[in-house]
């Protein structure tokens, strides 16, 4: 059987992983001001991230239609027995639902066929932990109903966290008040964040970078206690020795099989900020 994994530009892969998974990503269109950024592999990240920064205004972002993703179910019709779709959390944009909509208009043509989409209830490195998982069960020789059962049973024990450089985005957002915003600054306050039933919510308060980067790697083992034989996949946003020091931290306290780093992509970057750090688990 041969199965096609998809997933919208939240999922934040390196070139050999892309090839290694041989996944297809469809982008988001990201706004700001009055710019419009296709998350794809044209990418300029540093342009995006200087515009971002210097822009008083939050980001908007738009994911694909359900018709373009009815579109890319169709050029697999001939070469794939399934497809597996992974998106951002539902909670955090309309990509689910969007490739579900394109899944039903695509079923309507070709009733036969089998595509399942994943709600990540997570982001960038979410998605990419999940599409390792899928291409490990798609390996293992289960038919497809058995990767369905077995992908969303992994989801279920899964945990994203996030570590915040800065807190502007959060401020233009309106996710925090300006006035918080800014005595948090003033105090090096860095949060780190935890995904909850698809949203975002703060796990911790850190004083400085490498306090919030220790408090996140000790919150690993809080969130799931044995993590033998799971991989780690840390992601950043343009800052690696970060992300190393994540790793050699999670290395001395857990017996991961393995442990990924990959930069984000757009979307990624636009929620994580720049310097950024989210981690999935």
């Amino acid at each position: 059987m041969k199965y096609k994994i998809i997933a919208d530009s939240s999922c934040d892969l390196t070139e050999e992983l892309k090839q290694k998974l041989d996944i297809e990503l469809i982008p988001f269109v990201i706004d700001v001001d009055e710019v419009k950024y296709t998350d794809d592999e044209n990418f300029v990240l540093r342009e995006f991230i200087d515009h971002m920064n210097s822009s008083p205004n939050p980001i908007k972002t738009a994911c694909a239609s359900p018709g373009l993703y009815a579109e890319r179910f169709s050029e697999y019709k001939d070469t794939s027995d399934g497809i597996f779709v992974i998106t951002i959390s539902s909670k955090l944009s309309g990509s689910y639902n969007s490739a579900e909509v394109g899944k039903q208009m695509y079923l309507e043509r070709y009733p036969d066929k089998k595509i399942h989409i994943i709600d990540s209830l997570s982001a960038s490195a979410g998605e990419t932990l999940l599409a390792l998982k899928l291409k490990e069960l798609i390996d293992s020789g289960l038919n497809f109903e058995e990767v369905v059962e077995e992908i969303e049973k992994f989801k279920s024990t899964q945990n994203t966290m996030f570590s915040l450089e800065s807190l502007d985005n959060l401020i233009k957002n309106g996710r925090i008040t300006k006035t918080k915003g800014l005595i948090a600054n003033v105090l090096s306050i860095k949060p780190v964040m935890k995904a909850v039933s698809g949203e975002i919510e703060v796990y911790e308060m850190a004083r400085g970078v490498h306090k919030s980067l220790k408090e996140m790697a000790a919150g690993i083992g809080v969130l799931n206690e044995d993590v033998k034989g799971r991989t780690l996949v840390i992601a950043h946003v343009q800052d690696e020795r970060k992300a190393e020091y994540v790793k050699e931290e999670a290395e001395k306290l857990y017996d991961f099989k393995e442990i990924i780093i990959v930069p984000t992509a757009g979307l990624s970057s636009g929620y994580a900020a720049d310097k950024g750090i989210v981690i999935s688990f």
